[in-house]
């Protein structure tokens, strides 16, 4: 896991890129490497974060064996070991990096190494021979990779947004993406930021420049690789075949010469994790389990999570986080995310990694992705029965207050068009969450909440080969009578006591929607008045907004996104004129490290 920043054209400028590295020492504080071409149109940056390889032979910018290709990446490619012994006979290696596995499958494949990467990864690969990049972001976007051309054709790209400004890049906001957000919950489903200009490269997609033009192209497809047919074969084949890459997948991401972790709560797809490292690691494994509570008894996993943890030698590390911490936390992450994030369980997970870093814990596995794989929300039992959901959130009572919006301002909201590629309405809502919605925001804040603390977050089942096989089965499979997960639950039978298997979903929660009525309600109160003295008359309608809040504090809502929606539009404005995003201080235990730069 690390940082990548790149410039190319005509507006090159040095200091920028060393600017631009600068601002993500956070996203790797063990080594800074930066590369500008001999002609002087374009350079690559790069922060470390030794994972595999921990020699001074893993610095970046990395050469390939002919040093025409230099690279930038960020990411893991589990299979490395896998790719290299097919590539040895054709390439020379210098290190044991997966990065040099990259570059070597790139010489020897082109454009068409993506296909045999399993992995999370985005990357940036210069041609100085042609002088043109090469770019591309992993299949379902675990790895962030933003850009932004200005008009004279100079290309800039970085992990973050915050390294985009740090080159001098204007932080306007883009009322399109602030209307469709407040209107309809959307965020990180498309191509365009909360930012004007600045782009998110989309997952499973490539991008090339040349002399000033880029273009984007897809790389891969969910839909097109499941197909529109259900898989008809056997259960007991079905089940062996997932069950075996389950395991292998876990196998593949204990890969790293540091420390590996895992994430822990009290549900299914936590437990079925712990079973694999279990199985993965054997019973003698010691790896450690991170779990937060928030010291509130109605949302306390702990009691799950030791009676998982109890026949096991897994030392459990409590994470708890109160009210107190949230002010200084919010602001804080807030300055990492760049953009809105999801509330008091990011700030959860954030307070989580702190402390894995502490302990020396750099890489963590974690459990996302189960829920859209096999069904697992509530409403995907209306999708079964046929019925179109617009469900975003997964709650009863909508999210948002679209009326809270100026009028003018409320029709520059998009809704979501999303594709439907397949014949059932429970496939296109699976696709929807995996495509659109829930991974995709879910990834964008666990990244950076993970990187502000440089650890490393790994998604074991956002292995591509299982989510294809799952959604190839046939809805029974997924939704049996009242049993979500029906088939995952079998298969877990053979990790985990029945009572952890037949559990009925509980969806990570915390205390959000009480602690803004009690301990935060001020704090609360403070940055929603900060969102109307900024966009009182433009954005907002300040006295619904203070209508809907009291309500809120009434109890006669209880759903707290939309209060979530105005502090962050609160702390995004704090924030503004703070640049504390790059300084070695907000690393936890680093200094600046020393630089190598190359120029040829």
């Amino acid at each position: 896991m690390c940082g990548i920043v790149g410039i190319f054209g005509s507006n090159f400028n040095f200091s920028q890129l060393d600017g631009m590295v600068a601002s993500q020492q956070h996203r790797g504080p063990d080594a800074q490497g930066l590369y500008v071409d001999p002609s002087g149109v374009a350079g690559l940056g790069h922060n470390r974060l030794s994972i595999i390889d921990l020699s001074e032979a893993g610095r970046q910018p990395m050469n390939d064996s002919t040093g025409r290709y230099k690279l930038v990446f960020n990411g893991e490619i589990y299979n490395y070991l896998e790719l290299r012994r097919q590539l040895e006979a054709d390439y020379r290696f210098r290190t044991r990096t997966d990065s040099e596995v990259l570059l070597a499958a790139y010489q020897k494949w082109g454009e068409r190494c993506l296909d045999n990467l399993i992995g999370m990864f985005s990357f940036l690969i210069w041609d100085e021979q042609d002088r043109r990049l090469f770019a591309a972001r992993d299949r379902f976007g675990v790895k962030p990779l933003y850009y932004y051309q200005d008009r004279e054709g100079t290309l800039f790209v970085a992990s973050e947004i915050k390294a985009l400004r740090a080159a001098g890049i204007p932080a306007r906001p883009d009322p399109t993406a602030w209307a469709t957000y407040l209107a309809f919950g959307l965020y990180d489903h498309s191509e365009r930021t909360f930012w004007e200009g600045i782009r998110s490269l989309q997952p499973g997609h490539t991008l090339a420049w040349h002399r000033g033009r880029t273009t984007t192209s897809r790389w891969y497809d969910l839909a097109e690789r499941v197909g529109p047919q259900y898989d008809d074969r056997p259960l007991d084949a079905v089940r062996e075949e997932y069950l075996a890459l389950l395991t292998e997948s876990v196998r593949l991401r204990f890969r790293a010469d540091v420390p590996v972790g895992i994430n822990l709560s009290g549900g299914l797809d936590s437990s079925t994790l712990l079973g694999l490292v279990q199985a993965v690691q054997g019973a003698e494994s010691d790896v450690k389990a991170f779990t937060f509570i928030t010291g509130d008894p109605q949302y306390d996993e702990t009691p799950w999570v030791k009676q998982m943890l109890a026949r096991t030698l897994h030392p459990s590390i409590i994470c708890p986080i109160s009210p107190e911490d949230v002010p200084a936390l919010a602001e804080s992450v807030q300055a990492h995310e760049d953009e809105p994030f999801g509330g008091l369980p990011t700030l959860a997970y954030a307070r989580l990694f702190e402390q894995a870093r502490r302990e020396g814990v750099i890489v963590l596995l974690d459990g996302q992705g189960m829920d859209e794989q096999w069904a697992g929300y509530d409403y995907y039992v209306s999708a079964l029965a046929g019925e179109a959901t617009g469900v975003v959130q997964g709650t009863r009572e909508s999210p948002v207050r679209p009326e809270s919006l100026a009028g003018e301002f409320r029709s520059l909201a998009e809704p979501l068009k999303q594709a439907r590629p397949f014949p059932d309405a429970l496939r296109n809502t699976q696709y929807r969450d995996a495509r659109y919605t829930k991974i995709p925001r879910a990834l964008r804040f666990n990244d950076r909440a993970s990187m502000r603390s440089s650890t490393e977050l790994r998604e074991p089942f956002l292995d591509h080969r299982l989510f294809e096989l799952a959604l190839r089965q046939p809805p029974e499979r997924k939704i049996a009578g009242e049993t979500s997960k029906w088939l995952l639950r079998e298969i877990a039978r053979e990790l985990l006591p029945d009572g952890v298997v037949e559990a009925p979903k509980r969806p990570l929660q915390t205390p959000q929607r009480e602690w803004l009525r009690g301990p935060l309600r001020g704090w609360a109160n403070d940055l929603i008045e900060h969102s109307l003295d900024r966009h009182g008359r433009s954005w907002l309608d300040a006295n619904v907004v203070r209508s809907e809040w009291q309500k809120f504090l009434r109890a006669e809502s209880d759903n707290s996104f939309y209060v979530w929606q105005w502090i962050s539009l609160g702390l995004l404005s704090v924030n503004e004129n703070r640049q504390t995003i790059g300084d070695p201080s907000q690393v936890i235990g680093a200094a600046r490290p020393e630089m190598t730069i190359e120029v040829i």
